[in-house]
This record gives C-alpha cells, structure tokens and sequence, in this order.
C-alpha cells in the first residue's frame, strides 16, 4: 500500500515562503511519477506541480512557474514543493499524488491520472 502524509503548510504573509514534504510511509514510490495539487475553498482541485520518477522532468501551472519548485529524494521516499513569493491566491490545502502507472510521454497534469493521494496540508497565505 502507499502511504503519502503531506506536512509543512501554515500561515505565513504574501511574499513568504513554505516548503511543502511529501513522505512515503510503507511502499515508496521511486519509480512512480509525483504530483502536487491544490484546492481553495468552493473551487475545483487543481495541477500545481509534477515531477518525474527519476527527476528528470518537471511539470509547472502558468500560475506557479518561476515561484514554485518541486524536488523529490528517491532515497528518502519524499517529494517537497518549495513555495516563494507566495501570494494570497495561493491558499489552498495542497496534497501530493503518485501516478500509479509507467507513462509515456509528457507528465500528466490531469487529477484523474493520478492513483493515490495524501490527506492534504493546509496553505495560507495572507495579504
């Protein structure tokens, strides 16, 4: 079974950073795709970020590039997304997602392709 616990969300003012970690207890998931979402309040779950098993692709929203970054540390079994500049429409609860399939082809942005998802860490950010 694969087991994903978000942690490192909080409070913090526009303009500040978190950095979010996404750890694997039990089964790892160094050889699956990760990816992270996100969802406000009264609005649809969307992509934020998406990484390659082996890190050697990566996959942004227009809405993050250039202030998010997504790593992952296969030996750790833990994927983080490292937030700067962050803004107030970027409070959401944010949860980690392993594609549980060997996919050809460019990294899925599509919450539908991804298998198994953590419960979620809390993001605000306020103005």
């Amino acid at each position: 079974q694969v087991q994903l616990v978000e942690s490192g969300g909080g409070l913090v003012q526009a303009g500040g950073s978190l950095r979010l970690s996404c750890a694997a207890s039990g089964r790892g998931f160094s050889r699956n795709d990760m990816g992270w979402f996100r969802q406000a309040p009264g609005k649809e779950r969307e992509f934020v970020a998406a990484i390659r098993w082996n890190g050697g692709s990566i996959n942004y929203a227009d809405s993050v590039k250039g202030r998010f970054t997504i790593s992952r540390d296969n030996a750790k079994n833990t994927v983080y997304l490292q937030m700067n500049s962050l803004k107030p429409e970027d409070t959401a609860v944010y949860y980690c997602a392993v594609d549980g399939l060997r996919r050809a082809g460019t990294l899925t942005t599509s919450l539908n392709d991804y298998d198994y998802w953590g419960q979620g860490t809390q993001v605000t950010v306020s103005s």
